[in-house]
């Protein structure tokens, strides 16, 4: 069935702004593994500029002092705005946390890597808008697809706020878990709004074959939450780990597993659950003659496979700089297969409900 230009073009928009969240946490995990989260050390500029400086020359020579000092100040505001609204610990911590003040030295290399994430933050920036305004035909049609994209809308609006206190605190690990956070919500999101949107994506095929295992839906979306809080925890396993890594002065990595404490194991053993439970969820999806869900199931087994080859690499291999932003690629990817697998069964429920009993709104 040929879909109105109004879905596909809404559909194109935000498949693309999935695609560069993903792209942004790739290069994201790429600043964080070569140490560049604070190569600017301002925001949205970069040393007070907006294309940044390729040699220390080009800076003054009280540089670090003047952007550690407006950092310090910039952390007072919003400590002060945090206090007025009721959160005073938060505001104390947030005021008191010792990242702040560390002064940032000038590195070219770690700056142009910073840069680049930046612009690829403007640049969801551009594609959400754009999925915004392909929304608007929704609003009288469906208007949860329209609210769903105007949240997302928001959503990247928060995300660069909270990008901006990141720099401000000197990569403050409350603050960098947030905005993981808040990443994987914004995904969930344009999946929801992508699926609904494409309410005869299913239709065409048959309802027979969707899988009758009773919970199913319950297991996917327990899959999802416990990978949710897997990658929560798996940045702080990484926050320990820059700890030691400065620590050592960012040698001797072949002792940084070993200095960390029991969020790592945790970590380590809670894959071998999530493995378990993505394998019953993939295999009743498989079983059905749903193509879309049998795709689904083994791209998840696929990226869960290797999410489980990268981390035993970074256990055992000395924590390679190159893979560490593959594994948060994969662990993000494998929660946005896991959340899409969830609302197509669902939707695929409802159509086979459809099939079945015609006069009862699924």
């Amino acid at each position: 069935m040929n879909q109105p230009a109004f879905v596909r073009r809404f559909r194109l928009t935000a498949t693309l702004t999935i695609v560069a969240v993903y792209l942004l946490i790739l290069v994201g995990g790429i600043v964080r593994s070569t140490g560049s989260g604070m190569g600017c050390p301002d925001w949205p500029k970069c040393f007070g500029q907006w294309v940044p400086p390729t040699e220390a020359s080009q800076l003054p020579p009280n540089y670090k002092e003047v952007y550690t000092a407006q950092r310090v100040a910039k952390n007072q505001r919003v400590a002060g705005t945090l206090q007025k609204l009721g959160f005073k610990q938060v505001a104390a911590d947030l005021f008191a946390h010792p990242t702040q003040y560390i002064d940032t030295d000038f590195n070219a290399t770690k700056t142009w890597i910073e840069y680049v994430n930046r612009l690829l933050g403007a640049l969801i920036g551009v594609f959400i808008f754009a999925t915004v305004l392909a929304a608007w035909p929704f609003l009288r049609r469906d208007s949860l697809v329209f609210w769903a994209a105007f949240v997302s809308f928001i959503t990247v609006g928060i995300q660069g706020w909270l990008g901006s206190l990141v720099v401000s605190t000197n990569l403050l690990p409350e603050l960098v878990t947030i905005h993981m956070a808040l990443a994987l919500v914004l995904v969930a999101l344009l999946e929801w709004a992508l699926v609904r949107a494409d309410k005869q994506g299913l239709g065409g095929e048959s309802g027979a074959g969707i899988p009758k295992a009773r919970g199913l839906a319950v297991v996917l979306a327990t899959a999802a939450l416990l990978t949710f809080g897997q990658i929560l925890l798996g940045t702080q396993v990484r926050e320990q780990i820059d700890m030691i890594a400065f620590g050592l002065n960012y040698l001797h990595r072949e002792q940084w597993i070993a200095e960390l404490g029991g969020a790592f194991k945790v970590h380590r053993t809670f894959s071998l659950v999530l493995l378990l439970i993505n394998a019953y969820a993939a295999w009743q999806l498989y079983h059905s003659r749903n193509i879309r869900l049998q795709r689904l199931a083994v791209a998840i087994m696929v990226v869960i496979g290797l999410e489980i080859v990268a981390g035993v690499v970074l256990a055992y291999l000395a924590v390679p700089a190159a893979v560490q932003p593959v594994h948060l690629t994969l662990g993000t990817l494998l929660f946005g297969l896991q959340f899409l697998a969830l609302i197509r069964y669902r939707q695929a429920v409802k159509v086979t409900r459809l099939e079945r009993y015609p006069g009862v709104v699924a």
